[in-house]
C-alpha cells in the first residue's frame, strides 16, 4: 500500500511539473513558430535560441507589482486565477501516457488515476474551468472584464454541446467504455479511432479551439474590443496563472485528441517492432517508446493550434455563435446517427 501511495505521489508530481514546463515552453515555441511563419527570428537573446526566455518571462511575472483594484471583490479576485489553473491541471490526471511497466510481477500504470467514467470526468472538469474566468471577470468590477467573462461562458456552453455529442459517438465506437485507458488500449488491436470517427474528430478539434479560447475563437480576450478581456485588471503572478492555465488547457486538449482519435501511445507496427527488439510486455523500454510516441503526437497538435492562431483571422462574435449552434451541433447529431448505423452493420451494437 505504501509503495502505491509513493508511486502515485511521484506520478502526480511529474504530471504537475511537466504540465507547467510544457505551458512555459509553449510560450517560447509559439513565438518561435510565429517568427518562422512571419520570416523573423522570434526570441533569440535570452540563452541559446532564446531557450531561457520562458524563465525570464516567468521571473518578470513573479516580481512585478501586484495590483488589486479597490472596487473589486478582493477574495474572489484572488480566487479566480487559482481555480482556473487547478481545473486545467486536474484534466491531465486521466491521461495514460505509456503502457504499464511491470516490476516484480506488479504492474505500474503511467497514469495518475484510471477512472471508469473518465470521459464524464473530463467534460465535468472542463465545464468547471469556466467558473474561474467568470468569477475573475465579475470580481474585477470592470465592464471589459465582465463582457469578456460573459463571452467566454456563452462560448464554452455553446461548444460543449457539440463536443459532448462527438464524444458520445466516440464512446459508441469504443464499445461503450468511458475509461480513457480502455479507449486507448482498444486502438492497439485495430485502426485508430480517426478511421471510424473522421467527422467526430473535426468537430472535437474545432470545439477544443473554442473551449481553450484559442484563435480564431479568442473573443473572450479580444484586445481590439475588450482591452484584455476577462483578465484586463490582472497583473503580475495572477495574470501569469491565467496565461499558464490557457497553455495547460491547450496541452491537455492536444493530449486528449491524440489519445481519443490517434491511438495515444500506440502506433503502426508497434507489435512487430517490439517483437524484433525482443521486448516483452511490461518492459520499461516499451513504456518509454510509447511515451515518446504519445508526446510527439501531442506536440504536433500543439503546433497545429499555434499554426491556426497565426493563419486564420478572429471571428466576429455572431459568426462564432452561429458556427456552434447552426453548424457544429447539427453536424455532431448527424455524426452520431451515422456512427450508430455503421456500428450496427459492424455488429457492435444491437437494437
Amino acid at each position: 500500500m505504501a509503495e502505491i501511495i509513493i508511486y502515485k505521489s511521484i506520478i502526480c508530481l511529474v504530471v504537475f511539473v511537466v504540465s507547467l514546463g510544457i505551458a512555459a515552453y509553449s510560450t517560447w515555441w509559439e513565438r518561435k513558430f510565429a517568427g518562422l511563419l512571419q520570416d523573423r527570428w522570434g526570441p533569440s537573446r535570452a540563452g541559446v535560441w532564446g531557450l531561457l526566455q520562458p524563465l525570464a518571462d516567468g521571473g518578470k511575472m513573479l516580481f512585478k507589482e501586484e495590483i488589486i483594484p479597490n472596487v473589486s471583490n478582493k477574495f474572489l479576485f484572488v480566487l479566480a486565477p487559482g481555480l482556473f489553473i487547478v481545473t486545467a491541471i486536474m484534466a491531465g490526471v486521466l491521461i495514460p501516457w505509456a503502457p504499464d511497466v511491470v516490476i516484480n510481477s506488479t504492474p505500474y500504470a503511467m497514469q495518475v488515476a484510471d477512472v471508469n467514467v473518465g470521459v464524464i470526468f473530463l467534460l465535468g472538469v472542463t465545464s468547471v474551468g469556466v467558473y474561474g474566468i467568470m468569477i475573475g471577470g465579475w470580481a474585477s468590477n470592470n465592464k471589459y472584464s465582465l463582457l469578456g467573462a460573459i463571452r467566454a461562458s456563452a462560448q464554452m456552453i455553446s461548444y460543449e454541446l457539440a463536443m459532448g455529442i462527438a464524444l458520445i459517438a466516440l464512446i459508441i465506437t469504443a464499445g461503450g467504455t468511458l475509461s480513457f485507458r480502455e479507449i486507448i488500449a482498444q486502438q492497439d488491436a485495430g485502426f485508430a479511432n480517426i478511421v471510424w470517427q473522421p467527422l467526430g474528430f473535426i468537430i472535437f478539434f474545432v470545439c477544443a479551439l473554442a473551449e481553450t479560447n484559442r484563435a480564431p475563437f479568442d473573443l473572450a480576450e479580444c484586445e481590439t474590443e475588450l482591452v484584455g478581456g476577462y483578465h484586463t485588471e490582472y497583473s503580475a503572478f495572477k495574470l501569469g496563472l491565467f496565461l499558464f492555465a490557457e497553455y495547460i488547457n491547450m496541452f491537455v486538449s492536444s493530449a486528449v485528441m491524440a489519445g481519443f482519435y490517434f491511438g495515444g501511445y500506440n502506433f503502426p507496427f508497434a507489435s512487430e517492432l517490439y517483437h524484433a527488439m525482443g521486448l516483452e510486455t511490461g518492459s520499461w523500454i516499451i513504456s518509454l517508446i510509447g511515451f515518446g510516441a504519445y508526446f510527439t503526437k501531442t506536440l504536433i497538435f500543439i503546433s497545429v493550434f499555434m499554426w491556426i492562431r497565426w493563419t486564420i483571422p478572429r471571428f466576429r462574435y455572431d459568426q462564432l455563435m452561429n458556427l456552434g449552434w447552426k453548424a457544429l451541433l447539427p453536424l455532431s447529431l448527424l455524426n452520431l446517427v451515422i456512427t450508430v448505423v455503421v456500428e450496427y452493420f459492424r455488429g457492435n451494437i444491437q437494437f
